[in-house]
């Protein structure tokens, strides 16, 4: 395959390098299981380049999905439980999860119900945004369950997270710009030939880089 994206067709090993190297290119094996086996003629830098480029991106956009623990007790006023609700809504849209502890305290433990009754009025109050991941459970004192956010609502907080991405990938070129526009111009330096010199000395050439054949 040519470095234009070209069928060149089956030829020996030594005329594909041959062909590659009178573009200044590599000639790379793309697929070592087909018979015979298929290459291309390309800049192999400037392609592990852009694969990397591309799996930075790729990182960036992904979501990073945090357990957020919010706690409770039997008897949470209802002004504290709803602010707490609203917390783990904002944080269930933004895809992550929540954890939601009842605690109890000395004789509160003989009254298990009551936190049952406040972890699936907390699952009610968010059946729009979560789903339940694990039902209420008891570890000693504590009761808990783990809310998830709804396909739809992790589907949505993933688009909104690869569009962030994206938009700080567009806002770093102007960035990248501005700074280099702040940089002072390098300042350079002026000779005057003597009235004896017959012509001003010519200034060394730096040396240029080499292409590697």
């Amino acid at each position: 395959m040519g470095s234009d994206g070209g069928q060149l067709g089956v030829m020996p090993i030594e005329a594909a390098l041959e062909r590659a190297k009178s573009e200044g290119l590599d000639l790379v094996e793309i697929s070592p299981i087909a018979s015979p086996p298929v290459c291309k003629i390309m800049d192999y830098g400037k392609f592990k380049y852009e694969e990397k480029k591309k799996a930075s991106e790729s990182k960036r956009a992904q979501l990073t999905v945090q357990l957020k623990e919010v706690k409770l007790r039997p008897k949470t006023d209802e002004h504290d439980y709803e602010f707490k609700v609203r917390n783990m809504r904002r944080f269930l849209e933004e895809g992550n999860k929540a954890k939601v502890v009842v605690q109890f305290r000395g004789r509160e433990i003989t009254h298990r119900s009551q936190g049952t009754v406040i972890l699936e009025d907390v699952a009610k109050d968010l059946k729009d945004v979560a789903v339940v991941e694990q039902a209420p459970r008891m570890e000693g004192r504590l009761m808990f369950m783990i809310l998830a956010p709804t396909p739809k609502v992790a589907q949505r907080a993933r688009e909104q997270a690869k569009q962030a991405a994206v938009g700080s990938k567009r806002s770093q070129g102007p960035e990248k710009e501005k700074e280099k526009e702040k940089q002072p111009a390098p300042a350079t330096a002026t000779a005057t030939a003597s009235d004896s010199d017959s012509a001003p000395a010519a200034a060394d050439e730096p040396d240029q880089p080499v292409a590697a054949p």
